[in-house]
């Protein structure tokens, strides 16, 4: 078993880490930057380092100093969390190269699923449904050849690309070479890596996903499905599990399709599958090699939790969850809570007055936030996850506006009443799920109605 484990993250999923650590007698290391000195986990972590200012690519994401961190302090292995490092490969080579264990898959996964055109190329060799699309880089010579294959309207992604960036979407031909020129530029201005594909660019579907853990050894089970829909510019706001309104055969196709995928690869560790679904079909778009922001809503209906087995995993106690005893039990819901402005979406960093954290029957908070605790500038700007669950959809709603109404945060500015004044009072949104485009594109504009 592991006995000592560095963060290498901060926040509320670094709080996670440790107390999944310490539920499981693991020794913890927190690292942070000086913006961060004040961090609720690090009162709770064995040691703690300072590795460097506030701009992430002096401490978060500064590869030496970590490794550095974990050879003085003794840690044996080293916890990517979400986001910064968690899906560079480069970092776990350098993490297993020092003879330490990363907590994740292996590095050469982590690769093959990083790069898009890779990824949908492995998926459809395991016979995971992609979008039909080009299965290899485009560039502005083969552009045309590929749009006459999978027909207008298409997409152009970045195959390093994530969180929308560098995806330009062509409705006709008169468009597609400035739109290939543009997402080129994109993917190397925020990836260092050029790189293009194109596919089917899908007019309404939501976006589902499968939480998946593996052993490495292939021994593989899924916790079930997830709808991750409602998003702004690609982001996602709300998550709930199980993906509600799923034809039962699709659902377990899907579910089979990417259990299998992992025993091919011999995967290791937590991984999620994310699809585009429309029409009763599934697409794959990429795999996450790491655990979600949304993790929380899955343990919640099953009851597994997801940092425990990562940390079992990589301490080669293996995976011993059989998939019969997985059982989905209710329905949970999780908002993303932010420090921005609820109709401009501005960070709204600084210092929080007075906190309140709600609770009750079915209600969890994940969050690093406490009374005087002020926000840094630097980093991303959600700052809790209020996570609902009752027997049903219309119980695990009705106990997160709850929730949502006792939550209490002053000092700075939230999307709280995005949540509880626009979301769950839609009755589209409460009747079944939306697709990708509705919050954007119809609650939003109700906003901007009210602001006119």
């Amino acid at each position: 078993m592991l006995q000592k484990v560095l963060i290498a993250n901060r926040g509320e999923i670094a709080l996670r880490i440790t107390r999944a650590c310490k539920t499981l007698g693991i020794k913890t290391v927190g690292i942070y930057s000086s913006a961060d000195k004040d961090l609720m986990h690090l009162r709770f972590c064995d040691e703690a380092v300072c590795i460097g200012p506030g701009a992430s690519s002096e401490s978060y994401l500064n590869i030496p100093a970590i490794i550095t961190a974990a050879e003085i302090t003794g840690a044996d292995a080293i916890h990517p969390g979400y986001g910064f490092l968690a899906e560079n490969a480069e970092f776990a080579e350098i993490v297993e190269n020092s003879g330490f264990t990363f907590i994740g898959p292996r590095p050469e996964h982590i690769r093959l699923m990083g790069n898009k055109v890779s990824a949908i190329t492995a998926m459809r060799k395991a016979g995971v449904p992609t979008v039909p699309g080009s299965a290899h880089a485009v560039t502005p010579q083969n552009a045309l050849a590929e749009a006459k294959e999978i027909g207008f309207p298409l997409i152009v992604k970045a195959a390093s690309g994530g969180g929308g960036r560098g995806m330009r979407i062509v409705e006709n031909v008169d468009t597609l070479l400035e739109s290939v020129q543009a997402a080129q530029r994109d993917a190397e201005m925020w990836f260092s890596d050029d790189t293009v594909y194109m596919e089917r660019f899908l007019q309404k579907p939501r976006h589902v996903e499968v939480q998946i853990l593996a052993d490495g050894n292939g021994h593989a089970i899924h916790l079930y499905d997830r709808d991750c829909s409602l998003q702004r510019r690609h982001q996602k706001v709300l998550e709930e599990a199980p993906a509600p309104n799923l034809p039962e055969k699709a659902r377990a196709d899907i579910l089979e399709a990417c259990v299998k995928a992992c025993k091919l690869m011999q995967y290791r560790g937590a991984g999620t599958f994310e699809f585009l679904f429309e029409d009763g079909e599934f697409f794959f778009i990429e795999m996450n090699t790491r655990v979600q922001v949304e993790h929380p809503v899955t343990e919640m209906v099953t009851g597994i939790d997801i940092i425990e087995q990562q940390l079992l995993i990589a301490g080669g106690l293996g995976l011993n969850i059989q998939q019969k005893d997985v059982e989905v039990k209710g329905h949970a819901i999780e908002c993303r809570i932010n420090a921005e402005d609820p109709t401009t979406f501005l960070p709204s960093p600084g210092k929080i007055e007075h906190f309140y954290a709600p609770g009750g029957a079915g209600i969890r908070l994940d969050s690093h936030i406490y009374d005087g605790y002020s926000i840094p500038p630097y980093y991303d700007s959600m700052i809790a996850k209020l996570i609902a669950h009752g027997k049903d959809r219309a119980t695990s709603m009705a106990r997160m506006k709850q929730a949502l109404d006792e939550m209490i945060l002053t000092g700075v500015k939230t999307n709280i009443p995005l949540h509880k004044d626009l979301i769950l009072e839609d009755k589209n949104f409460r009747e079944k799920a939306m697709d990708i485009h509705y919050l954007e594109k119809h609650l939003l504009k109700q906003l901007e109605g009210h602001q006119d």
